[in-house]
């Protein structure tokens, strides 16, 4: 049997573990729109190693083959637009990989605000050596905004400290095994004033776009902080921008901004109640080798006529829940 056309779209990215997948398929590489029109003919699956890099919408048209798309990061926002998501090709995400990473950051940015560290930098910045209070986190309150594995995992890792997590989701249930109680999205305003932290780790859908918007500020408690590691457009930037002008939340940490990069003229590099890092948070030294063998997992599996893993939903967005 003939290998199946493999195109990667790496972008001016190198691709890892390119070797076993030359064992597996017939692979074209290409590095942006022009070269991506030219393999696209023929294509039975794309591997979009540079997520960012575009191309595919455009050259739709000439996807005559094209049964699978695999995604290695874990929103897929910036993929599904109508055509594709209209059309019978499978695609799947990298969710689980980025997990334990994200989790990680969501408790580092609570500790960056709890141990007081904004003032514990300005103090080292001025050689001075004075006390400043910090808070403990046993006993304190986290509402995270999506409760898919990388919510799920940082729930487990908050608990593990001592903070109370609950969930934010499309609907209210109890008993689940990772929350103490999930909320729906639709009850984020009457809700939010009942925690210390707020962390927003939805995929961005029309349902998601300013999750946080106004109202939800308006409710948190002026002691709280927010972490942003989902998708910027989760928030009203601008709303959230007054809000913390303004003093009316105490903190955010942004992994995600709107837009990518944050313009250097953008308000919030300077306020000092903001962290901000460039989209990172699911980074770590073991993350692309973990995707490469994901993805040849999937592609195995593939090519022995099983359904590879992380099947998006492409009307919801996402990976819905047991996929």
């Amino acid at each position: 049997m003939p290998k199946p056309v493999l195109t990667i779209l790496a972008g001016s990215r190198p691709v890892t573990g390119l070797e076993q997948l030359e064992a597996l398929a017939d692979v074209r590489l290409v590095s942006g729109s022009a070269e991506l029109a030219a393999a696209l003919p023929g294509t039975e699956i794309l591997y979009l190693w540079d997520y960012f890099a575009g191309g595919l919408r455009e050259n739709w048209s000439r996807a005559d083959s094209l049964t699978w798309i695999h995604v290695p990061a874990a929103g897929v926002d910036r993929l599904l637009f109508p055509e594709l998501a209209a059309s019978d090709v499978t695609v799947t995400n990298a969710r689980g990989i980025f997990d334990a990473a994200m989790a990680e950051y969501a408790l580092a940015g609570i500790l960056h605000f709890a141990k007081n560290f904004p003032a514990a930098s300005r103090n080292q910045r001025d050689r001075r050596w004075q006390y400043f209070p910090t808070a403990n986190l046993a006993g304190s309150r986290a509402l995270i905004a999506g409760t898919g594995s990388i919510g799920r995992t940082t729930s487990r890792l908050l608990r593990a400290v001592g903070i109370e997590a609950d969930g934010l989701g499309r609907t209210a249930r109890a008993g689940d095994a990772d929350f103490a109680a999930i909320h729906a999205s639709q009850d984020f305003a009457s809700v939010a004033g009942n925690y210390d932290f707020v962390i927003l780790a939805a995929p961005l859908t029309p349902d998601t776009r300013h999750l946080l918007n106004q109202a939800v500020l308006s409710a948190m408690r002026p002691t709280a902080v927010l972490v942003n590691m989902g998708r910027g457009e989760l928030a009203d930037q601008e709303a959230l921008t007054r809000a913390l002008e303004a003093k009316d939340i105490a903190g955010a940490v942004l992994d995600v901004t709107d837009p990518e990069p944050l313009p250097a003229s953008d308000p919030l590099w300077e306020l000092d109640n903001v962290l901000i890092t460039p989209h990172l948070s699911g980074d770590s030294q073991t993350h692309l080798p973990a995707l490469a063998a994901q993805f040849e997992a999937n592609l195995t599996d593939y090519l022995q006529g099983r359904t590879p893993a992380n099947v998006v939903d492409k009307g919801l967005g996402f990976v819905a829940s047991g996929a």
